[in-house]
């Protein structure tokens, strides 16, 4: 059972590596630190989010789908809306860019229904941003969709370390 065990983690670190293109572990010391427990590598991992909503939001769940199926992890925790209001503010959401979730991924946070794809592109280069919003809550946005797939042309704004915002990605 121990030679199992042990195993797992090496086999996963080779399938794992040659699904994003590096190079396998090449030496006996390279299996051993696998075994030991180091940390696979981490390149395309996304990190964990944090998404803090009202309890009966059904677009918030909606774009919680979203992430997930873009591959990210999601834990979700439900605030009674004065709380969550405080929560906007404490981590720096501009007043009048609020909606009706705000995520927390890597530092930044992400505010209403921002696209995944645009989450990614700031994590890869997030320079002095303290985040990405989206006010409103515009149809056809992730976790917005509607039957018709009908589309409102919006526009997903960067917060700078100051506060102020600036386009960032259209829609």
């Amino acid at each position: 059972m121990n030679i199992i065990h042990r195993a797992i983690p090496v086999l996963a670190t080779v399938l794992l590596a040659a699904c994003a293109g590096q190079a396998a572990p090449q030496s006996e010391a390279d299996l051993a630190a696998i075994g030991a427990g180091s940390e696979a590598p981490t390149r395309g991992v996304l990190p964990p989010v944090i998404v803090h909503k009202s309890p009966t939001c059904g677009c918030c769940t909606k774009w919680v789908d979203h992430l997930r199926a873009s591959g990210f992890e999601v834990e979700v925790q439900d605030h009674a809306p004065d709380a969550l209001s405080r929560l906007k503010s404490e981590l720096g959401v501009p007043f009048g860019k609020g909606s009706c979730h705000t995520a927390e991924v890597a530092g930044l946070f992400v505010e209403g229904h921002v696209p995944a794809e645009d989450v990614k592109r700031l994590l890869d280069d997030p320079g002095e941003a303290k985040g990405l919003v989206l006010p409103g809550m515009p149809l056809g946005s992730p976790g917005m969709e509607v039957p018709d797939g009908s589309v409102q042309p919006y526009t997903v704004e960067r917060v700078e370390a100051d506060g102020q915002t600036t386009p960032f990605a259209s829609h």
